[in-house]
């Protein structure tokens, strides 16, 4: 098979007709003569897929955990799940990695996450080889794979395998979908992202510039909306070439966001509390057999920093808050079910859903990240901890509001663990809960069950199978070659004996597993693992042993009693982890190291008035930690003349500057608090000021000042004490003369929607100053928005 990104090459009759050197003829099949009357016309052959090869779709959900849907003990609905289930295959022992960027690599590629470079989240870029957070030139994609094999390849949600720093215009699009074999794609970049305000989608290779979404939008309807019309527009025209489809959903990852008539559906089915539900949904995995009866359930968490309380101990307010935290997330959930019903009916229609493989799974377990009691404030939440205790990490709100567009929330861990029914810890940890997540795979036609198979297997297999078993399934050749370098040799390897007859041996007998320190191996039924929690000692694990064919929950650590075990296993560790890539295990402030080139990120930037919004990490580098000063040139602002001049963020947190009734108006949403300051704007002004003075205490005291046609600059006005936006704050980048995207302040897009200024703006000017929040804060703050971006 010719290698991906060859032409090929053919003969040419008639050689000695052509001057050497004439290198446009290279390749030709047919004869050349120096007129067409003696010339043999030749067309390139077109890749085209073996008849019957079966479409693939891969819908990947982000921090959904094992029992979340129906066929896996869940009480959400799910039939559009329960159908993939009752047709196909149920995976019950299926692993991934322990966050999301290294998983959608090794699902991608079939090669281990650290070969392939994403050791951790495709943010920052500490220097080394497995943390270099970029797809290698050698690593073959699954699109790459099966473009080469005549399939239509569109990939369409969550990406995610992109350092955020790449995705600015200008910047190498190496790792973006198009580049890595899809034909389109339509989504976001980013590790997460508002469900009503995306801060920046792309299409293709391009933002799309979005001032305001609609008022019904929705991104799961969105990229849904997306993925029935490319699969449509296909068949228009082309009624048998088989297509890749990768629907990779924002959901689950927080801020939670659910559309009200899916929120109603849930309202009041979570009052029995997390308790409850985890021993609901374990009874019903063992009752369809996915574990043995008296198999043990993992207590509630109980590690300091894990843990969650027994639910009778919560107050009544706690309780009903919390009770609806999980309603939103059910009704995501919900919705995501929706959306794979949308994408079969469109294969019904077709009459191509028996001949379609369809494969359901998630990146990571259910997280924790939302704390031992939730947040109604999501991005305060990450940084509350570091900076100072009297940062409010749950901004209150109107309890009404939990699920709407006009907050971001966040589930506490104690529904996280419920997600992970029946295992411990979370995503993060190299424990079940963070790494053993639903399967389903469903194809008809080429996987029909026996009778009296029930779908169910229990065998071992890690996201790197998926590739391999997918390409086996199709009967499909993998190219040698990319771009003239010899392919990578995948790590994943096939599991479709396993599918097509259960007695089968599971073909993945051993695996290691590392994020943020924290490790684990598994072979042959045994499984080693160590919690990281002492930045001292990140190269002294402290390993438990579990034998994980009888204690699947991982409940009783053995190590004490197998000690060569435990030494066999660990040795096997160290060798895997030299092999792969994982070495250095990063104990130092390069966690958060960034390349030394993106320093000048923080260079004075003038934004001429209509620059579409900037991207939302080069916006941050501007202002956060430090001091900076925005200036805005205007031609002389007359009465009358109103509306936004710069905009930074949206609901989850920014400031806004702006004119309205004659005044000038500086706001500031700190995480959800909003503070305003204003001063009468006069006659004559030319420029608007804006002084940020950074504290130690990640604190800003800012300035207003007005610049009237002399020259003469005068402040008018102070708003001192507000908090910093860290972290992953502000989500949306900088917007001149408008509001765009998500509103900063709701109070103002209800009266006056974006409000775009109506004077003559002439530009926007950032200065960036010293940082002066000390850096050990700094450093904790970073690798907790790190964590929280995935």
């Amino acid at each position: 098979m010719p290698e991906v990104g060859s032409n090929g090459t053919g003969g040419v009759d008639g050689q000695q007709q052509i001057p050497s050197g004439a290198r446009g003829y290279d390749g030709f099949g047919g004869r050349i003569g120096r007129t067409s009357a003696e010339s043999t016309p030749w067309w390139k052959p077109e890749t085209k897929a073996p008849a019957g090869a079966p479409n693939i779709v891969v819908i990947l959900i982000d921090d959904m955990g094992y029992s979340d849907i129906g066929p896996f003990g869940s009480e959400i609905d799910t039939p559009n799940l329960n159908r993939l289930a009752d047709s196909g295959y149920r995976l019950s022992n299926y692993h991934t990695t322990s966050v999301c960027s290294p998983a959608r690599a090794a699902l991608l590629t079939g090669l281990n996450p650290h070969r392939a470079g994403y050791g951790s989240v495709a943010n920052f870029d500490p220097g080394f080889p497995g943390l270099r957070m970029e797809l290698a030139d050698d690593a073959l994609s699954l699109a790459e794979i099966l473009r080469a094999n005549g399939y239509a390849t569109h990939a369409v949600g969550k990406w995610h395998l992109a350092r955020d720093t790449n995705l600015a215009p200008g910047r190498t699009r190496d790792s973006w979908p198009l580049q890595r074999g899809f034909d389109s794609y339509y989504g976001s970049l980013e590790g997460l992202n508002s469900f009503y305000y995306p801060n920046e989608l792309i299409a293709d290779n391009s933002v799309v510039d979005v001032e305001e979404y609609p008022s019904d939008y929705y991104v799961t309807d969105d990229i849904t909306d997306k993925a029935v019309a490319r699969i449509k527009s296909l068949r228009a025209h082309d009624a048998d070439k088989p297509f890749f489809l990768y629907f990779s959903h924002i959901a689950m990852h927080g801020p939670h966001q659910a559309k009200p008539e899916d929120l109603a559906k849930y309202r009041g089915r979570y009052t029995e509390g997390w308790d409850a539900v985890r021993r609901n949904r374990f009874d019903s995995q063992v009752e369809a057999g996915f574990f043995p009866p008296g198999t043990p359930i993992a207590e509630r968490n109980t590690e300091p920093g894990y843990d969650a309380p027994p639910w009778d101990e919560l107050t009544e307010e706690e309780q009903l808050r919390f009770a609806r935290y999980q309603e939103v997330y059910a009704a995501m959930v919900d919705s995501i079910d929706q959306s794979v019903g949308r994408v079969l009916d469109t294969l019904d229609e077709l009459g191509e859903t028996d001949n379609t493989i369809i494969v359901f799974t998630s990146d990571n377990g259910g997280t924790a990240e939302g704390g031992a009691a939730g947040t109604r404030s999501y991005f305060s939440q990450f940084v509350h901890g570091p900076v100072s205790s009297d940062w409010v990490r749950d901004v209150p709100h109107d309890e009404e509001l939990i699920g709407s567009e006009k907050i971001g929330v966040h589930y506490p861990r104690g529904w996280g663990q419920a997600s992970n029914t029946p295992f411990r810890f979370y995503k993060g940890q190299t424990y079940a809960g963070g790494v053993r997540v639903p399967f389903l795979l469903s194809w008809p036609a080429g996987l029909r069950r026996a009778d009296g198979d029930t779908g169910l297997r229990k065998h071992y297999s890690y996201v790197t199978d998926i590739t391999p078993t997918l390409l086996d399934l199709a009967g499909l050749e993998t190219p040698t070659h990319r771009n003239g370098l010899p392919a990578q040799e995948r790590d994943g390897v096939s599991i479709a004996d396993v599918l097509r007859d259960a007695a089968q041996p599971t073909p993945h007998t051993e695996q290691y597993a590392e994020f943020g320190g924290h490790r684990g191996f598994y072979r042959d039924g045994w499984k080693l693992l160590s919690l990281h929690t002492d930045p001292t000692r990140v190269d002294d694990p402290q390993w438990q042993l579990f034998d994980v064919e009888s204690d699947p929950a991982e409940t009783a650590d053995v190590a004490h009693l197998f000690p060569e075990k435990v030494r066999e296993l660990a040795e096997a560790w160290d060798r895997a982890a030299w092999h792969n890539t994982v070495f250095p295990i990063l104990n130092d402030r390069k966690a958060v190291q960034r390349r030394p080139d993106e320093r000048r990120l923080a260079e004075p930037v003038k934004i001429l008035a209509g620059t579409p919004t900037l991207e939302r990490y080069r916006s941050s580098v501007l202002i956060q930690y430090r001091d900076f000063t925005i200036d805005v040139a205007t031609h002389e602002i007359a009465v009358g003349d109103e509306g936004v001049l710069v905009a930074h963020g949206d609901p989850h947190g920014g400031y806004v500057l702006y004119v309205e009734d004659g005044r000038i108006v500086f706001a500031v949403n700190s995480y959800g608090r909003v503070a305003h300051t204003s001063a009468p704007l006069g006659n004559g002004v030319v420029g608007v000021q804006v002084r940020a003075e950074a504290t130690e205490s990640v604190r800003w005291n800012f300035t207003v000042a007005l610049t009237d046609a002399a020259g003469v600059t005068t402040d008018v006005a102070t708003l001192d004490d507000q908090f910093q936006l860290v972290g992953m704050a502000p989500w949306t980048g900088i917007s001149v003369g408008v509001d765009a995207r998500g509103p900063v302040i709701w109070d103002l897009r209800e009266r006056r929607g974006t409000f775009r200024f109506t004077g003559r703006l002439r530009s926007v000017t950032y200065t960036p100053g010293p940082v002066r929040v000390p850096e050990p804060v700094i450093q904790e703050v970073e690798e907790l928005a790190e964590a929280m971006a995935d």
